[in-house]
């Protein structure tokens, strides 16, 4: 590296940062006084006191992979444009570029060829996993269990470090309260206490305990903020909430993963009560940067710094450019807005260069940290990538997290689990002998046809005579841009087969759902029920053969109301990934205990939605007279779910009795300790989600009928009581009031536990500041 010239190469010598521009020049900067931070700034400073101004703004430009990396090089057009740029230190990142001899090549290219040979960072959307894929988001965070979920996002970094990537575009912490928003299946459902929970869980994950060590990849809190609460549940749409939604529904999980040190947000498409939230300085400059503290950077989310001119609040690119670098947005993400027109704002004096040095050091920050000055290939190791990728532990990683993932949502008679021997099954669906759609969405770098499907998980038990017939597609042309339009909505012709088999089966186990493209970015839907003639089948069977049990494939809450008033046993498997199939076969054959709690409402109709436990009472919550109109209700349907956020049951069977408080009252000093016995009443050990839930009777700010605020997963042998402890104190009371400020409010309270959201314990006390 010595002898390349016009190149920056750092290392440290005796607590000394020393810089090397070409083979002459060598600056020493002594540092045996100064802390391992100050030493991390001055690094940075020194490296942007090398830089031009093209330069600068050349680390906050992110280009999308643009040609066969080790092909001919690109002569014309945008991809000859990207490659100059490339060459001449105008580039920061890359995103989509992956596999080592890919990464290393263009590496190379940004090292060795520009003026200053700065590194480049490589991002790429590793949201379940790489090659080796875990249950979609939304299903893990259905375990409720954290330590597995983090797990599983560690997974996901060391296969996708192992094949040069240090960035992923993940988690989304979106709080999603509608069914019909494709992204549901990204996040971790409707709830901002679980949803932090979970956020902390990943980004510790992913970025594990050193960010330089190079099984651990940067991790990106994304959409800031309120993506999920677009307009109708359609992806993009606008967004117009309060600030106290705002602020304590929408920012809580993100505040989370700021404190839990994610290094990378990305702002998202949305417009924000009118402003675009890529050129929101309220976001981005006042509460993230200033107020959180935070000092990693912020991505652009794909075009959106552009997007502000179709959003009709931005003229034309170069007034987008000078908005987003104004409002805070540190890298373009394939807008080309920065690139293009920032050095020309600075000198016309629409941008102050200081805001272009504070991004380009959040980002050289990061690189440091990453330790791409050290070594700029230490992700670029062959060897390690051969041996890594789909290793056997991560398949057993993935595997129980898929089996913690699983919902059981009725189980009448007792039905399951299955009987092992002398049993006649017949399997029915076409998603049962899909291997590729348990991928789900956002596994962009898996390939297609290596997930176990349910009937090859099925098939590893030799005891019963198996059957399958598909019945019918779900999906007609099964491509990465599935759309509606090719739904299966009339084609019946393999129904008679799959009846006739079900006719004289002990049990038939029917795999129905959404094709693992019908959910995810772009593709919301107005009808969350069985897709296509999925609905008119499972009817069909059910005359001949009641003895069914429905497995739920699906990337969002589904209503199914008819199902869930006829069919006898539904387990909600979501889309579990690599080792789906071995995981729903061990559930259904009581190999494991199903333990998941569902993290978001499953409404009765599509009409309800939005749909979510924390809702507030209006004026008139209940009926105010028998057979009252004048009330808040449909006509046409309940206001209840048809399964609740928190339910989910077991082959166990969980009583809970004697919730006590330590005290009745307590003040800002004190707290109070929740307890409460829970005993597995049955033959069968299982593990349970034990949930808290408050409601502040009265504030500054109407306050929702019920709030998550504890939850403790326990497990119980046969006939097993354990005691469970909560702690309450002020800062489970505080939330964002009318002051505009974060505060705990005196009064009454109500407290709730149990095992749903819906079926749960009830004391009371109260809460003084004095």
């Amino acid at each position: 590296m010595e002898q390349m010239r016009n190149k920056i190469l750092f290392t440290s010598l005796t607590m000394s940062v020393v810089l090397f521009i070409g083979c002459s020049q060598k600056i020493i900067a002594p540092m045996t006084s100064i802390s391992t931070t100050s030493m991390l700034d001055k690094k940075v400073d020194s490296v942007l006191k090398l830089m031009t101004l093209e330069e600068k703004v050349g680390q906050l430009n992110q280009y999308n992979g643009f040609w066969e990396i080790t092909g001919p090089v690109p002569k014309e057009g945008q991809a000859a444009k990207k490659y100059e740029d490339l060459k001449k230190g105008l580039v920061g990142s890359m995103l989509n570029v992956k596999g080592v001899k890919d990464v290393k090549a263009l590496q190379k290219i940004a090292v060795e060829e520009t003026r200053l040979g700065i590194p480049l960072i490589f991002g790429f959307d590793v949201i379940h996993g790489f090659k080796t894929i875990s249950p979609i988001p939304l299903a893990e965070a259905a375990s409720w269990d954290l330590v597995a979920i983090k797990k599983s996002a560690a997974v996901a970094a060391e296969e996708a470090s192992a094949v040069g990537l240090n960035w992923t575009f993940a988690p989304m912490v979106d709080v999603a309260r509608d069914a019909r928003w494709g992204r549901v299946m990204e996040g971790a459902g409707e709830d901002p206490f679980l949803g932090s929970k979970i956020a902390v869980a990943r980004v510790q994950g992913f970025q594990g305990q050193d960010l330089s060590a190079t099984n651990t990849i940067l991790a990106c809190a994304k959409h800031f903020a309120g993506y999920a609460f677009a307009e109708s549940g359609r992806d993009y749409n606008t967004v117009d909430v309060s600030e106290s939604i705002l602020q304590n529904i929408i920012l809580p999980p993100f505040k989370a993963a700021a404190d839990a040190g994610v290094r990378t947000f990305m702002n998202s498409f949305n417009e924000l009560n009118g402003i675009p939230a890529t050129g929101s300085k309220y976001l981005q400059r006042d509460i993230l940067k200033r107020d959180w503290k935070f000092d990693g950077f912020i991505v652009s989310d794909w075009g959106s710094i552009n997007e502000m001119v179709s959003h009709g609040f931005a003229k034309d690119s170069k007034h987008a450019a000078e908005i987003a670098i104004n409002a805070g947005s540190d890298m373009d993400m394939e807008s080309s807005a920065y690139v293009t027109h920032l050095v020309a704002l600075v000198q016309e004096g629409k941008v102050d260069v200081h805001l272009i040095d504070d991004a380009a050091r959040r980002i050289l920050k990061v690189k440091f940290e990453l330790g791409l000055f050290d070594n700029p290939y230490k992700y670029c190791d062959e060897a390690r990538e051969k041996e890594a990728v789909g290793k056997p532990a991560f398949q057993e990683a993935v595997l129980d997290m898929a089996k913690k993932s699983i919902v059981l949502l009725k189980n009448e008679n007792d039905l399951l689990p299955l009987k092992k021997s002398g049993q006649k099954i017949t399997i029915i669906g076409a998603l049962a002998n899909d291997k590729t759609s348990p991928l789900g969405s956002w596994r962009i770098a898996a390939d297609d046809n290596t997930a176990v499907s349910v009937l090859e998980g099925m098939n590893k038990y030799v005891g019963n005579q198996i059957t399958y017939k598909k019945g019918a597609d779900v999906a007609i042309g099964k491509t990465q841009f599935i759309s509606e339009t090719k739904i299966n909505k009339n084609d019946k012709s393999e129904f008679a087969a799959a009846i006739a088999a079900a006719t004289d089966a002990d049990v038939v186990i029917m795999v129905l759902g959404e094709h693992g493209l019908q959910s995810g970015e772009g593709r919301s839907r107005t009808d969350i029920g069985l897709p296509g003639v999925q609905q008119e089948l499972l009817e069909e069977v059910y005359k001949f053969n009641k003895n069914i049990v429905l497995v739920l494939n699906n990337g969002r809450p589904l209503a199914i109301p008819w199902a869930a008033e006829n069919i006898p046993a539904i387990v909600e498997a979501w889309q579990l990934g690599t080792q789906s199939g071995n995981a729903i076969a061990q559930v259904l054959y009581g190999d494991y205990n199903p333990s998941g709690k569902l993290p978001m409402t499953f409404p009765r109709n599509v009409g309800q939605l939005p749909m979510y436990y924390n809702y507030k009472n209006t004026g008139r919550p209940t009926m105010n007279a028998p057979e009252s109109v004048f009330w808040s209700h449909y006509i046409d349907e309940k206001n209840s779910p048809q399964f609740a956020f928190g339910f989910g049951l077991s082959y166990s069977k969980f009583e809970y009795s004697n919730l006590k408080l330590s005290s009745d009252t307590f003040t800002k000093s004190g707290k109070i300790t929740v307890s409460i016995q829970v005993k597995n009443n049955s033959k069968v050990a299982g593990k349970e989600v034990v949930q808290l839930y408050i409601r502040d009777l009265i504030g500054s700010v109407t306050r929702p009928v019920k709030e998550l605020k504890g939850f403790e997963m326990i497990e119980l042998q046969a006939d097993e009581m354990k005691e469970v402890l909560f702690d309450i104190d002020k800062s489970t009371l505080t939330y964002y009031t009318a002051n505009n400020v974060w505060e705990a409010e005196a009064g009454d309270f109500n407290v709730f536990v149990g095992g749903s959201s819906d079926k749960t314990l009830e004391a009371n006390f109260t809460y003084s500041k004095n």
